[in-house]
C-alpha cells in the first residue's frame, strides 16, 4: 500500500470516528432534550390547581368571617347570612314553618348546620319536597325566609348555593357534602339544646 493509500484510509477513518461520534452526540441531545421537555411538564401539572372532583357548581364561597358572640341584631352582607358575628345560642336545628333569627342560624352554621332557606310562597308541593331532603338529618335547619333573592337558598359557613327549583339535584349534594363538612369551625358541636322548636325534623 502505498504512502497516498495510507493517508487516504487514515483520513477516511477519521471521518468515519467524528460522524459516529457526531451522531453519538446528537443521539445525547436528543435524549437530553426530550427528558428536559419531560420535565417541564410534569412540573407544569403537578404544580397546576387541580379541579375539586366533588366541588358542586354555582357554590360561592365567602371567607374570613368573623365568629365574636352578640346579643345586638347584625347586618350580614349575604341573604341569607353565611357566617359573622352571631349570637351565643344556636337555633336548635330542624324543620322549621316559620322564618328563624339570622342570628341563631349562624351559630347553628358554625357547628356544622346547613341551612335551607326558601321563599315564603313557594308552592306547597314544593315546600314538602324540601323538607323530605332534610328530614331526619341531625345537621339541617329549614324555614321560609323573606325577602330571598332565589326561591331557594342553601347555605354553610362560607359558603352558599342559590337555586330557581326546590327539584335542583344539587340541593342533596351540597346538604351530603356541608352538613358538619370540612368547613365547619367548630364540627362536633351539638345542634340542638339551643333555642327554637323545630315542627319536625
Amino acid at each position: 500500500m502505498t504512502n497516498a493509500e495510507q493517508k487516504t484510509l487514515k483520513r477516511s477513518s477519521r471521518q468515519m470516528r467524528r460522524r459516529r461520534s457526531m451522531r453519538r452526540d446528537r443521539s445525547w441531545i436528543w435524549l437530553l432534550g426530550g427528558a428536559a421537555i419531560i420535565t417541564v411538564v410534569l412540573i407544569v401539572l403537578l404544580l397546576s390547581p387541580q379541579p375539586d372532583p366533588a366541588a358542586i357548581p354555582g357554590v360561592i364561597a365567602y371567607s374570613d368571617l368573623p365568629r365574636q358572640h352578640t346579643e345586638a341584631p347584625q347586618a350580614y352582607a349575604q341573604i341569607p347570612p353565611v357566617g359573622g358575628m352571631h349570637s351565643g345560642i344556636w337555633q336548635n336545628c330542624g324543620i322549621y314553618d316559620q322564618p328563624i333569627r339570622n342570628e341563631n342560624a349562624v351559630h347553628s352554621m358554625e357547628h356544622g348546620a346547613v341551612w335551607i332557606t326558601y321563599q315564603p310562597d313557594l308552592p306547597a308541593d314544593a315546600i314538602e319536597h324540601l323538607r323530605t331532603l332534610v328530614r331526619g338529618k341531625d345537621y339541617v335547619l329549614i324555614s321560609p325566609y323573606p325577602g330571598l333573592p332565589k326561591p331557594v337558598v342553601a347555605s354553610a359557613w362560607g359558603l352558599q348555593l342559590s337555586v330557581d327549583n326546590a327539584n335542583d339535584s344539587r340541593l342533596p349534594l351540597f346538604i351530603a357534602r356541608y352538613a358538619q363538612g370540612p368547613q365547619t369551625p367548630e364540627r362536633g358541636a351539638v345542634c340542638s339544646g339551643g333555642i327554637g322548636t323545630p315542627v319536625g325534623n
